[in-house]
């Protein structure tokens, strides 16, 4: 009996120490595993970042928008260049406007107007078939500056000594201003009914322009040369500058 309980104590002894062999061994795997790891180096933020793109490579925002059920994003503006490109053209515009000049003006800066001359108009003379036995004076404002066409033209044909006479029912509702390139116009009537056969031929005309106050001429006259076979009476008229051709031919 006291063998037998000696061999079960030896049993009992020998499994024990099996049983601490196998829990020790356990352990040290355990804490092999354990350390193992602690050694391995965790997944950085960049590295699961590039993992992610990576998966991604290819897709942008607006694939992203379509697969959403929306459309596409639009780019969005670039202000500054939105807005260099309306200063480039606002200057553009204004460099162009402060550089040149308009035909109308001519360089003037204050479009005050001067009186009509011989200096800042050209005039001409040409016969007209209606009415019959008259002439057409046509003033056209040369200068930089609007003109007044002031009252009628003085006439000198050729030497005469006495100034045509002026048909006062011609006497327009204005004073006619010419801007640069406009034109006044004047109607000669080379003789009337009472002239009979007592006419006077002429190859020169002498324009005189008078002023406000109408007390003798102003400026340089203008010299023309008149059309062939002009003649004229001392009964004839020249009309007040008129603005419209129709107007001085009326008379």
């Amino acid at each position: 009996m006291r063998s037998n309980r000696f061999r079960t104590t030896a049993l009992a002894a020998t499994a024990l120490l099996a049983a601490l062999s196998l829990t020790a061994c356990t352990g040290d795997d355990d804490a092999a595993a354990e350390k193992a790891g602690a050694a391995a180096p965790a997944a950085s933020s960049s590295d699961q970042q590039s993992s992610t793109t990576g998966t991604d490579t290819g897709k942008t925002a607006d694939d992203d928008a379509k697969d959403a059920g929306g459309k596409p994003n639009a780019p969005a503006e670039n202000a500054a260049g939105t807005s260099k490109g309306s200063g480039s053209g606002s200057n553009s515009g204004s460099g162009t406007s402060n550089g040149g000049t308009s035909s109308g003006n001519k360089g003037n800066t204050n479009g005050t107007p001067v009186t009509c001359t011989g200096d800042n108009t050209k005039v001409t003379v040409s016969k007209v078939s209606r009415p019959i036995n008259h002439l057409l004076l046509t003033a056209t404002n040369t200068g930089n500056r609007p003109c007044y066409a002031y009252h009628a033209p003085a006439l000198r044909f050729d030497d005469a000594q006495a100034a045509f006479p002026v048909l006062r029912d011609s006497i327009p509702q204005a004073v006619v201003a010419l801007e640069p390139g406009q034109s006044a116009y004047a109607s000669i009537g080379l003789f009337g009914e009472s002239d009979g056969t007592d006419l006077n031929k002429s190859t020169h005309l002498t324009v005189y322009f008078t002023g406000k106050s109408n007390s003798g001429s102003t400026g340089s006259p203008a010299e023309l040369k008149l059309p062939a076979e002009t003649v004229w009476g001392n009964n004839g008229f020249v009309t007040y500058w008129q603005s419209d051709m129709a107007a001085a031919l009326a008379y």
